[in-house]
């Protein structure tokens, strides 16, 4: 009880802190929701590997480079967590990252987020309509708008994913896909096919969530927009 009590507080300092800072439109260069998959086949062990996998890149030099040099207004950041087509949270809100500061701000907001959802389907459609939607209404513009969506399994729960992302496209939102493949080894194939899309969208093969952290600061980089060497 203690504890569920703790991220409660957590969370709703976190909701007032962010509906401060964006109660008036600002402009960013980038604005990217991270979509981290946390349905019944991704187990305690395996969240935290990807919360802390992304606490790490933020902290990165590389990550805090490119964004100090993507075009001068920074990027907006928000992670949702999702599992079935009911099942979508925002988790701390949007944050602004300019330098090593708020990044590393950030890095500590993640590296704190209780798992809001425990398991459930997994509706890849929910969690790109949530995301969009999160897009649109944040008080934010930006030159480029991105999903980064991650998960472990095709969709088993909502509408095809394929339909989400047609919209996305209208809206001249990008959705890129890191593809956790342990669980289903083509699952690469069903992301190309039918989840990712847009201007320059791309994906990222994960062979196990150990790989997860590697993958997504490489995936940052490129989205952020600094080449990956």
């Amino acid at each position: 009880m203690k504890i569920k009590l703790i991220n409660l507080v957590f969370l709703i300092l976190l909701f007032f802190y962010n509906k401060n800072i964006l109660a008036e439109n600002i402009y960013v260069d980038l604005e990217l929701v991270l979509a981290v998959d946390v349905s019944s086949s991704v187990d305690e062990a395996e969240y935290q590997l990807q919360i802390r996998g992304v606490g790490a890149a933020f902290r990165h030099p590389d990550v805090i480079a490119a964004i100090e040099s993507s075009g001068g207004n920074g990027i907006a950041v928000a992670m949702i967590q999702w599992s079935d087509n009911e099942e979508q949270a925002l988790v701390g809100g949007w944050h602004i990252i300019k330098d090593a500061a708020d990044a590393a701000e950030y890095a500590r907001v993640i590296r704190r987020s209780p798992r809001i959802i425990a398991g459930g389907q997994t509706s890849i459609a929910g969690a790109l309509s949530f995301s969009i939607n999160e897009i649109k209404n944040n008080n934010i513009d930006s030159g480029r708008k991105v999903i980064d969506v991650s998960g472990d399994g095709r969709a088993n729960n909502g509408i095809h994913p394929m339909n989400i992302r047609n919209l996305a496209i209208e809206e001249n939102i990008t959705i890129n896909g890191l593809v956790i493949i342990n669980e289903e080894p083509f699952l690469d194939g069903y992301f190309e096919r039918g989840v990712i899309g847009g201007r320059g969208a791309f994906m990222m093969i994960a062979e196990d969530y150990r790989d997860y952290a590697a993958m997504i600061l490489q995936k940052l980089l490129r989205e952020i927009g600094m080449p990956v060497s």
